[in-house]
């Protein structure tokens, strides 16, 4: 089994991963940042959508979305999430290695550095890939995720998250040659201490671009944040926008 498909993981972490403060700070992004200004009733695709941080406030500017995750706990809090708030969203539990709906999205998102998640390379390409399809031509995929260049700039000892009643240790480590990173957690709740480690690809701008492009993708940018500032040695994550190319005439 995968890390990500331990439904246990994700009920002992989620609090540490969707905290209220980042509940919160996805409402103000989605309200001002133009990264995420889509035109009206934009039919907008959340990949590995989470407890529906981001699916909620889009939703509630009009737009048509899906969000798709792997984890049934996950898509409950997101349908939760949405019934509390009073909006709609279309919810799919499925892998984001094989979803492909071809041609019904204007975006598509993976956001929160939920990408590069899957050992072989030829896989993460494959994510792309089957984002390309799943949009409309002259769609766009945007992908956020902590760069390479922006985690050598602060990754040292150890960090701690308090919870309600208990805390996380987190503790990052750099592997293959900057190529990887692991993630390991450690939650301390009630004398007892509980386990678990993420790995995922690390990407630097310009190999997260070439990518894109070797998925289909044109127009390939870069931003350092979802304020849309350049990607250069003040940004505080990496975000790559890329469109599908308009069909081709007859």
């Amino acid at each position: 089994m995968h890390w990500y498909e331990d439904e246990s993981f994700w009920s002992d972490f989620s609090d540490t991963m969707f905290s209220r403060r980042r509940q919160d700070e996805v409402a103000r992004l989605v309200k001002e940042s133009p990264l995420l200004a889509f035109g009206d009733s934009a039919r907008v695709l959340d990949l590995c959508c989470g407890p529906g941080l981001f699916l909620v406030p889009l939703a509630r500017r009009g737009h048509a979305v899906t969000g798709v995750d792997l984890s049934p706990l996950m898509l409950d809090r997101a349908r939760g999430a949405c019934a509390a708030d009073g909006v709609t969203a279309r919810l799919v539990r499925a892998d984001m290695l094989t979803h492909v709906e071809p041609g019904s999205y204007d975006v598509v998102l993976n956001v929160f550095t939920s990408f590069g998640y899957f050992p072989a390379h030829e896989d993460n390409v494959r994510v792309l890939r089957n984002a390309h399809d799943s949009l409309v031509p002259g769609g766009t995929l945007l992908v956020d995720v902590l760069g390479k260049e922006v985690l050598a700039g602060w990754i040292g000892r150890p960090q701690v998250v308090e919870l309600d009643g208990a805390y996380v240790v987190q503790r990052d480590t750099v592997l293959d040659d900057w190529r990887r990173l692991r993630t390991d957690w450690t939650l301390v709740r009630d004398g007892t201490a509980r386990e678990a480690s993420i790995t995922c690809w690390l990407y630097s701008g310009a190999e997260l671009s070439d990518l894109f492009r070797e998925a289909g993708f044109t127009d390939v940018e870069c931003f350092g944040d979802f304020d849309a500032a350049p990607y250069d040695q003040r940004a505080t994550r990496l975000i790559v926008r890329g469109t599908r190319p308009p069909a081709r005439a007859a």
